[in-house]
């Protein structure tokens, strides 16, 4: 479009040269019989606007390129922009007249501002410049400038519905430039308020007319409180800033991992005791790096003073082991650490009463899942105890149990009324199956 009026310009100086019958073209120019022929071969051959959509209130540059066919210099002066909406800032700085050569072409750049209550829209400035020929004709050409107000908007496109403390989560910051025109040097630049945000900042760059941007930032907050992100770009060499709040909801993490330890037993001799169970990730996100270990009042103790899983997946799980010696099996702490997505350090303690898996007045086992196999004495009590394992109802005692004479049905005695009613079913078994001779028997008696 900018174009159209520059060849059409052009056309009709050729077309009054030829009517005027005093020029002919040589070369890249065109001969001038007299100055006054020159002028009229001098036209407005394009222009520049910048920015190229201007804000009401803003200030820009238009630059007009005025080419001279003729093979004479012509000299111009008086450069005007004129439009009722738009002011010429630097309009003295045309006091003296422009010459522009055979074939060559001037800028004139016109510094302008546009009054703040302009309305959108497409405006048509006249440029005109006068040649110093006397009986020259003035140089003029409408040049079109777009006016738009929309502004660029700030959003918050992504974020959790609450954030934990410590814990970092993903928000995505959302640029987007509704206007006519493209915006350049976008820049976002994030203040945590007592909050750790990261990048702190982020460069976009330049940003097309009608398009938008996502751009994350990773937050882990420390207290309550809010994020502001301050978008700064620059619409030609025009500055403008917007802002956008984002209020941290602080609470559960709804998509964090969330280990739970869970079917527990426990096994020892006097004070030193080996814990097993599983651990499982019951939250949305995956685990990594995690690491179980107990604290006070019980002491971590090899082989299994703390035991690494590694990486957990969401809904899955994995059996653990852990050996510590304690006085007080009541409350036993035992702590997950592990790392999310982000690198970040998190831990999480489950405070166990341990008497209910274990008995005081000797060496065992017992487990969470079912009944107690009661306590053992004996030489070989100890490896009883440490060999427990769960059936059916509960675990069952080791040689120590057996032969030692131990509790709740703990030796061979338990086994004497099933030994008895098996004894009685074999013996009715063989009765049945001698019956016909039996029966022969006593028929002879």
């Amino acid at each position: 479009m900018k174009y159209r009026f520059i060849v059409i310009s052009f056309l009709v100086l050729l077309l009054c040269s030829a009517a005027a019958s005093a020029a002919s073209i040589s070369g890249n120019t065109v001969q001038a019989a007299n100055p006054q022929v020159a002028a009229g071969l001098v036209y407005v051959s394009g222009y520049t606007i910048t920015p190229n959509v201007f804000y009401p209130g803003e200030t820009g540059t238009v630059t007009v390129q005025v080419s001279n066919a003729a093979n004479v210099s012509v000299a111009l002066s008086q450069p005007a922009f004129i439009e009722p909406h738009i002011q010429v800032v630097n309009q003295g700085s045309f006091v003296s007249a422009t010459t522009i050569g055979p074939g060559a072409t001037a800028n004139f750049n016109i510094v302008i501002a546009v009054d703040g209550d302009t309305p959108d829209g497409t405006y048509l400035p006249l440029f005109t410049v006068t040649p110093t020929t006397f009986g020259a004709t003035t140089v003029n050409s409408q040049i079109p400038l777009q006016v738009d107000s929309a502004d660029v908007r700030a959003s918050i496109s992504l974020k959790p519905e609450t954030f934990a403390i410590n814990q970092t989560d993903t928000v995505n910051v959302s640029v987007t430039n509704p206007r006519l025109g493209d915006i350049s040097d976008v820049l976002i630049v994030a203040n945590g308020n007592g909050n750790d945000v990261s990048p702190s900042e982020r460069f976009v760059g330049s940003l097309p007319a009608g398009t938008s941007v996502q751009v994350p930032f990773a937050i882990t907050p420390h207290q309550q409180g809010d994020v502001t992100f301050n978008v700064s770009f620059r619409n030609g060499n025009n500055i403008h800033t917007t802002s956008i709040d984002l209020p941290l909801n602080i609470g559960q993490s709804l998509t964090a991992s969330v280990p739970v330890i869970n079917n527990i037993a426990l096994a020892g001799t006097g004070n030193s005791f080996t814990m097993t169970g599983d651990v499982t990730n019951a939250g949305i996100t995956d685990a990594s790096g995690l690491v179980l270990y107990v604290g006070a009042p019980a002491t971590p103790i090899q082989p299994y003073a703390n035991y690494a899983v590694g990486a957990l997946a969401s809904d899955d799980f994995s059996s653990f082991t852990l050996t510590f010696t304690t006085n007080d099996l009541s409350a036993i702490p035992v702590t997950i650490q592990w790392k999310d997505a982000h690198g970040n350090t998190l831990t999480t303690t489950q405070t166990l009463d341990l008497r209910s898996l274990y008995s005081d007045t000797g060496t065992g086992s017992r487990s969470s899942g079912g009944a107690s196999s009661g306590s053992f004495s004996g030489a070989g009590s100890a490896a009883g105890g440490a060999a427990a394992t769960q059936y059916g109802g509960g675990p069952r005692g080791g040689v120590g149990g057996i032969f030692g004479g131990g509790r709740s049905g703990g030796g061979l005695s338990a086994f004497y009324p099933l030994i008895a009613s098996g004894l009685i079913i074999i013996i009715a078994i063989i009765l049945w199956m001698k019956r016909k001779w039996i029966i022969a028997k006593f028929r002879k008696q």
